[in-house]
């Protein structure tokens, strides 16, 4: 008896997951940059007729992809595409838990929202879900993320940590850590802020959130999604929002394609090592501490379902909970979103 289709993976086609034979055409161009590629040969390669192949062309150009050509003549790439398509970024991931589950949407409502339920679903942990342009992006709460297309990076990945319920808070603070070493590795010169819990800060303004989600029992996790979305290229946002992007702070375009990568091993070893071992949390503790200007000695207001309450932060506890000090006497926050007082 054939096996039914998983649920999420119905879900995926009504939401357009981007055809893989495109990721196949752009690779097959960028191996031979210098030379025209024949539309019989990229239709060899993707087991597919010319006409399907000029189609896919169209569809290419339709991303925002050069290419020169046409169906008489060949193709040939103009300029690197910086489409986050899994044949171009398998890899830079390469040995990573991320590596052979990779997922591309050209659209998608919310990466987490298919992530969750590709995970309840049953997928395997490593898989990831990236998207040029979120219609109903989430944050925490009942906040939502912008996602203009193409410019961000809109990420959720599917874990499976051998972890209590009560140690996730260290996957999401890690992830933190991952997202500055990304960033890190492609312009050393950035002074990054990571504030508690979730948002990666430039010169005071967010240039990333962290949403984690959770299934589990009393005792056990039954699997997480991290969902985490930079701004990467935009070049302005609404007034009314504290935002930047890495373009507006440096002046210049970057490589979505590499700092995903560099974001996924920043990520994949972070994760491993919590997951080997969960006492490395104290670890993690202590270096997001250290990046961060909001763990101690700042005057914040924690505001959540109405109520607020004032402070100066003293540090995290034993299990990564924000601790501040009040007229009333030390307070643990467990969560709520802090702000500058």
């Amino acid at each position: 008896m054939a096996r039914k289709e998983p649920i999420w993976a119905a879900f995926a086609h009504a939401q357009q997951p981007t055809d893989l034979r495109l990721g196949r055409i752009v690779r097959l161009l960028m191996e031979n940059a210098t030379v025209v590629v024949s539309g019989t040969k990229i239709a060899e390669e993707i087991s597919s007729s010319r006409s399907e192949v000029w189609r896919l062309i169209q569809q290419l150009r339709g991303m925002g992809v050069d290419v020169a050509g046409h169906p008489a003549t060949g193709y040939q790439l103009r300029s690197v595409p910086d489409l986050l398509l899994p044949e171009i970024l398998r890899p830079l991931v390469r040995g990573t838990i991320f590596e052979s589950h990779l997922h591309h949407f050209y659209k998608i409502a919310s990466t987490n929202t298919m992530a969750m339920a590709a995970a309840a679903d049953g997928a395997p942990e490593g898989t990831v879900f990236l998207a040029e342009e979120q219609t109903a992006g989430r944050g925490r709460g009942a906040n939502s993320w912008q996602s203009p297309r193409s410019t961000g990076i809109y990420c959720s990945v599917i874990l499976r940590p051998p972890l209590a319920p009560a140690d996730v808070l260290a996957l999401s603070l890690a992830a933190g850590l991952a997202v500055r070493s990304a960033i890190l590795q492609l312009d050393s010169r950035i002074s990054i802020d990571l504030k508690w819990p979730n948002d990666v800060l430039i010169g005071g303004k967010k240039v990333c959130g962290i949403l984690t989600e959770m299934n589990a029992e009393a005792t056990r996790v039954r699997y997480i999604v991290v969902g985490i979305g930079i701004n990467v290229n935009q070049s302005s946002f609404p007034k009314e929002l504290p935002a930047t992007s890495l373009r507006l702070i440096t002046g210049s375009e970057w490589s979505r394609v590499e700092l995903v990568g560099a974001l996924l091993k920043s990520l994949d070893r972070e994760y491993r090592e919590l997951a080997s071992d969960p006492e490395t949390k104290e670890d993690i503790f202590r270096r997001f501490a250290e990046n961060s200007s909001w763990i101690f000695g700042k005057r914040v207001r924690i505001e959540e379902n109405g109520s607020a309450l004032e402070g100066t932060t003293e540090g995290l506890d034993g299990r990564g909970f924000l601790q501040v000090r009040t007229p009333h006497g030390l307070q643990t926050v467990l969560s709520g979103t802090v702000r500058e007082s």
